[in-house]
């Protein structure tokens, strides 16, 4: 069998999550390939909420196994977290949770190296969540990094003073800012020792196998495409590679695994933190789109920057993904909008073109804006696409001549029965 992939099109917070959980039952292992804990891939089931930083999307489904990968950095603090919210709402995991003994450790001295190292940029922030992501990848590349199955080498300990103590040199070269490293080192012991009792694989051997005896496989992707660190908005981007590319080296699988590569795009757009947003809207309507889609970050709370759908971006996107098919979420949240706008071009540099410059940060961008007339009716109770209203279906239809590419399903809402196919 092949591997389906899920990712996002724009620059994270996309709804992934909610799709991944809506489509897992039709595989039989769910996998997440890059990223950390800044990833929040929030479902909303039977009423309740919950938010996956670490553990892939189709934990919730009692007859998939899920596999957090090689390419994944994984913090115990947070991840234990997850666990302990999996164990109060009654969710089995024990046996369907399995971890690659070559995922990457986030230690308590990489979050404070990377606070310690945002904090001295000042108004040059980048927007980092504050994790550690940037310099456990740091540490991966520069091969001195910590992997999940050293936690059960007899050296560990050792292992671990080695980096701390290199990290705590770094941090020297920044100004002092609080962090309760004793305090945060305490609660990560006490963490491995709950991660020590999941299933470690080597993934590679484990995820192939399971395509070999014939296995549909779905790997999840975490933040969105437009922050890869080799075609993203440069420099404010993470740490991995967030495109299709990054489930090969992820998960160590070949490119000739992968089948449908499924795209994920709100029908408008956001982003978090710093960086170039060529359709941000600084104004009520922008506010309006942060209110009504209820734009706040699942892993940091804050707000988003909002702003209309960006088509030059998302054909990058599709082109540099292989993307077979969009789906598009958060249609409901345009029910109260008169008009909607689209971005179909860039005016930069004397000319109109729907390419990104090669440096977006410092080119000032203007969006050639296409306005759409908004149906302005709740899409609360409908129950297939057909029923929408008509003014929605045409903006999705236009989307898709647009961008060239199937849209082949729509989200109205957070919860699963909320997806309709075309």
């Amino acid at each position: 069998m092949a591997v389906d992939v899920i990712l996002g099109l724009q620059w994270g917070d996309e709804g992934k999550g909610k799709i991944v959980d809506y489509l897992a039952e039709q595989y039989d292992l769910v996998c997440r390939f890059q990223g950390g804990p800044n990833a929040g891939h929030t479902i909303k089931i039977d009423g309740k909420k919950y938010v996956l930083h670490t553990i892939p999307s189709g934990i919730f489904r009692p007859d998939i196994t899920n596999v957090i990968g090689n390419g994944v950095v994984l913090d115990p603090i947070t991840m234990v977290k997850e666990l302990n919210a999996l164990d109060a709402a009654d969710i089995d995991y024990q046996s369907r949770l399995l971890v690659s003994r070559k995922a990457h450790l986030i230690v308590p001295s990489h979050r404070y190296l990377d606070a310690a190292s945002e904090a001295s940029k000042g108004v040059s922030k980048i927007g980092s969540t504050l994790k550690g992501i940037g310099p456990a990848y740091m540490d991966k590349t520069g091969r001195n990094g910590l992997r999940v199955g050293d936690l059960t080498a007899s050296d560990f300990e050792s292992k671990y003073q080695t980096i701390k103590e290199k990290h705590l040199g770094l941090i020297k070269l920044y100004p002092e800012i609080e962090f309760d490293l004793e305090g945060e080192e305490k609660k990560f012991f006490e963490s491995i020792e709950k991660i020590k009792s999941l299933k470690f694989v080597n993934s590679e051997y484990y995820v192939n196998q399971a395509l070999t005896d014939g296995k549909k496989i779905l790997a999840e992707g975490a933040q969105g495409s437009m922050l890869d660190i080799d075609f993203g908005t440069y420099p404010f981007v993470t740490s991995s590679n967030t495109i299709s590319a990054g489930v090969c080296s992820g998960l160590g699988i070949a490119p000739n695994k992968i089948r449908d590569v499924i795209g994920i795009a709100k029908a408008y757009c956001t982003r978090v933190g710093s960086g170039p947003f060529p359709t941000e809207l600084l104004d009520e309507t922008g506010e309006k789109l942060r209110q009504v889609g209820m734009e706040f970050g699942a892993t940091t709370g804050r707000p988003r920057r909002c702003g209309w759908i960006d088509i030059p971006q998302l054909k990058y996107t599709i082109m540099l993904n292989g993307v077979t098919q969009v789906i598009i979420t958060k249609l409901d949240v345009l029910d109260s909008f008169e008009e909607i706008s689209v971005a179909t071009n860039y005016k930069y540099d004397g000319m109109v073109t729907d390419e990104l410059p090669f440096d977006i940060v410092d080119k000032h961008i203007v969006p050639e804006l296409v306005g759409y007339p908004g149906w302005f009716e709740s899409l609360d109770h409908i129950t297939a696409f057909d029923q929408l209203p008509e003014k929605a279906i045409s903006y999705v239809h236009q989307l898709e001549s647009l961008l060239k590419t199937k849209i082949s399903m729509v989200s109205t809402g957070p919860e699963r029965e909320k997806l309709f196919a075309l």
